[in-house]
């Protein structure tokens, strides 16, 4: 028996002598939509699953947002839709505690069931090597993510819309925002709480609680992590936690980019700085300006060609408003949450960058993947990046000629990305393709019908 082998058997045996009455286990994969697809198995089967792993089609990873797939790259329908078998990423075993029945839940690693390679279009790949890429160059990447949502009303209103969840307090829905409010947090303590305890017990790094300026909004930080694959598995399994918990509470939680057209968008931030090998900061470093200013310029010149990935649909080009302290160009500054690249207070190991263009439901993997890949472009070349905007609204300034301009609608935005010129050379062009294909399918779906505001526009 293998190390490998035997340190799964030890995990899931030691799994079941802590949580004997487990009935279920959900097994998954993380697709490029930011959702998990997967199975949910037998408790009796985790030897099984760890032994042999999980089949389930190899296509899952390139399922759009409702979990219909779009042939692409020929994956799907011209190829017969083939399985691809997943293993157990170490680690991953948790228990589910929101969940009706004794459940537990895995990550899985998914690999081609005939070669035994990882599938090329598994978003925690396409992190991974360019992951690999910066390690290659004796660079480390630390990242945070902090994550924005609404919790709403699980009961829609007449017309189809949503509210903000009601305060158990009050029997209604909070009237006023109160950004920063402690007593907002209060209000929803049990919700808050059940949360801090899931992730606890699931060992997700989850830190700040905040009440975020919308109504019902709040934010979740997790805490800085090394490993950038960990860290975006952290982001997604929060929101996968979060939403649970709101399920089981009789309310829901959603991460759309903007919900409500009155009330602010929801963000996902990414803080990132580089080490060394011994996990020494450089940009905290007393020469480490030059290579700061390297990798924001790296950032800024792929921030058009990445935006797909930070806003994943239509509806989150909704969220680019001006005064809503979301970016609407590539500019950067020192302490100015109105640019698309913040540098924070501190120095030393706290110095760092703020990546704030991406939404809440973008896929964590493909975000990290494509600032980092805009971070190495930038420090492998040396460049420079435009003079910082302090103190002043970066939206009322013209980005800079040298920047490309940010499009101002999804399809625009696929098209930037299937044709980058920077992304491709960190992120094979195949995948990027792959991707757009998927995302222009779930336009396209969503799209096929006239709406009631159509027929009032054109009937």
């Amino acid at each position: 028996m293998g190390s490998e082998t035997a340190t799964f058997e030890a995990e899931w045996q030691k799994f079941m002598q802590r949580h004997p009455d487990t009935r279920f286990v959900d097994t998954f994969m993380m697709g490029v939509s930011g959702q998990v697809f997967g199975k949910r198995e037998s408790a009796k089967d985790l030897e099984r699953i760890f032994r042999s792993g999980v089949t389930f089609s190899a296509c899952a990873a390139l399922l759009d947002v409702h979990g219909h797939g779009h042939n692409a790259a020929g994956l799907g329908s011209t190829d017969g839709d083939p399985d691809a078998v997943g293993f157990p990423v170490p680690g991953s075993l948790v228990a589910v505690p929101w969940a009706s029945a004794p459940t537990a839940q895995c990550v899985l690693a998914m690999q081609d069931s005939t070669s035994g390679e990882p599938l090329w279009f598994d978003p925690r790949k396409i992190l991974g090597d360019v992951v690999a890429a910066l390690h290659r160059d004796g660079l480390y990447p630390v990242v945070a993510c902090e994550l924005e949502f609404y919790l709403v009303d699980s009961e829609r209103t007449a017309n189809g819309g949503i509210r903000p969840a009601r305060i158990k307090r009050t029997a209604a829905p909070p009237h006023s925002p109160q950004n920063l409010g402690l007593d907002m947090v209060e209000d929803y303590a049990e919700f808050i709480t059940a949360i801090e305890q899931a992730a606890a017990l699931q060992n997700i790094p989850a830190t700040t609680a905040v009440a975020e300026y919308g109504l019902g909004q709040f934010e979740i930080n997790l805490h800085h992590h090394n490993d950038p694959v960990h860290a975006a598995d952290h982001a997604l399994l929060l929101k996968r936690l979060i939403r649970g918990i709101a399920r089981s509470q009789g309310h829901d939680a959603t991460f759309m980019a903007k919900p409500y057209t009155d009330q602010p968008g929801n963000g996902l931030h990414v803080h990132v700085s580089l080490c060394d090998k011994d996990g020494k900061n450089l940009f905290g470093a007393s020469d480490g300006e030059p290579l700061l200013h390297h990798a924001i310029a790296g950032m800024q010149a792929t921030m058009a060609e990445s935006l797909a990935f930070f806003a994943p649909n239509f509806s989150a080009f909704r969220r680019f408003k001006a005064h809503n302290f979301v970016p609407m160009n590539a500019h950067w500054g020192h302490n100015n949450r109105s640019v698309a690249l913040r540098v924070p207070l501190g120095e030393g190991n706290s110095k760092r960058i703020e990546h704030r263009a991406a939404s809440a439901d973008a896929s964590p993997h493909l975000v990290l993947a494509a600032i980092l890949a805009g971070l190495h472009h930038g420090i492998h070349h040396r460049l420079t990046p435009s003079a910082p905007v302090d103190l002043r609204r970066a939206d009322e300034i013209k980005p800079p000629p040298a920047i490309r301009k940010m499009s101002n609608h999804f399809l625009a935005a696929l098209e930037d990305l299937e044709g980058a010129r920077i992304l491709s050379s960190r992120i094979p062009s195949r995948f990027l393709k792959a991707y757009c294909e998927t995302k222009f399918g779930e336009y396209r779906e969503l799209f096929s019908e006239p709406g009631s505001r159509e027929y009032d526009y054109y009937l």
